[in-house]
């Protein structure tokens, strides 16, 4: 079995916020890392959203397939990681919502998500920051390890 390709960090500044209403999440994240210069990083959201775009990945046509949900959730769960892709901050997150009923859909987080409203918990991450470059068996944007 082939082992894990894995780096070490450091701890770097830790930061909880208020994400803006009515703005995108992906973006709005992004944004904050351009200006804080951060390119690595964990973060973790709560609160809700207006609208959400969801996807998951078809593995054998290589292709997202995404879905748009226009209704308030509240955000039971989001996770997400922040690296360098052309050049830049860019946020790989995955998200689990929940209606006023308690159902639940979830998968991979998309841009046109609309904030209601929003903490985020992010962790910087000091070393060589990660970049994504595209993956010949998958088909994806992965790190380049």
């Amino acid at each position: 079995m082939k082992n894990i390709s894995i780096s070490e960090f450091k701890l770097g500044r830790f930061f909880l916020g208020k994400l803006p209403f009515d703005k995108d999440l992906i973006a709005s994240v992004e944004d904050f890392c351009k200006e804080a210069s951060i390119q690595t990083a964990v973060f973790s959201v709560l609160g809700s959203v207006s609208s959400v775009t969801l996807g998951c990945y078809d593995q054998k046509q290589q292709v997202y397939v995404t879905f748009n949900e226009e209704a308030p959730l509240e955000i039971t769960a989001c996770i997400g990681n922040v690296s360098i892709k052309n050049g830049s901050p860019f946020v790989h997150a995955h998200i689990v919502l929940s209606d006023e009923k308690g159902k639940i859909i979830g998968g991979h987080l998309f841009s046109e998500t609309f904030i209601f409203a929003g903490e985020i918990s992010l962790q910087e991450l000091k070393g060589k920051p990660f970049e994504r470059a595209y993956d010949n068996k998958t088909g994806l944007m992965l790190w380049n390890l």
